[in-house]
């Protein structure tokens, strides 16, 4: 039963994550890692799956190998994160309800990659 629940949210993180790719402001790497951990948990043949893919496996299992993410790529992240979220907010945006929602999930973001997410080792 409970690896069944780890499936399931694990899938439910991977949509998340393949939504991010083309929603503005929606995080990527943080769903995908999310499910890579469920799948591990729940399915070896899912996270293995997960690994090997042509697409999202790279990102995985640099994450799995260096047990975490540089200095630069956390930049790199934030940096990207709050571009994409500033054309949304600003640009594409014209409630300021939303905005103000867009702009704080954009704060969350920036303090789960920059303090939960650790760092690699060299």
């Amino acid at each position: 039963m409970l690896k069944s629940i780890y499936i399931v949210l694990g899938s439910i993180a991977l949509a998340l994550g393949l939504v991010g790719i083309v929603v503005p402001g929606l995080p990527t790497t943080p769903f995908l890692l999310l499910s890579a951990y469920l799948y591990m948990k729940g399915s070896p043949r899912l996270h293995q799956w997960l690994l090997n893919n042509k697409y999202l496996g790279g990102r995985i299992r640099r994450y799995e190998t260096n047990k975490g993410l540089y200095r630069h790529e956390k930049i790199y992240s934030i940096v990207l994160m709050w571009i994409m979220v500033s054309i949304s907010a600003w640009v594409l945006i014209s409630n300021i309800n939303l905005r103000i929602v867009v702009l704080a999930a954009a704060c969350i973001g920036t303090i789960v990659v920059w303090f939960w997410v650790p760092n690699a080792k060299k």
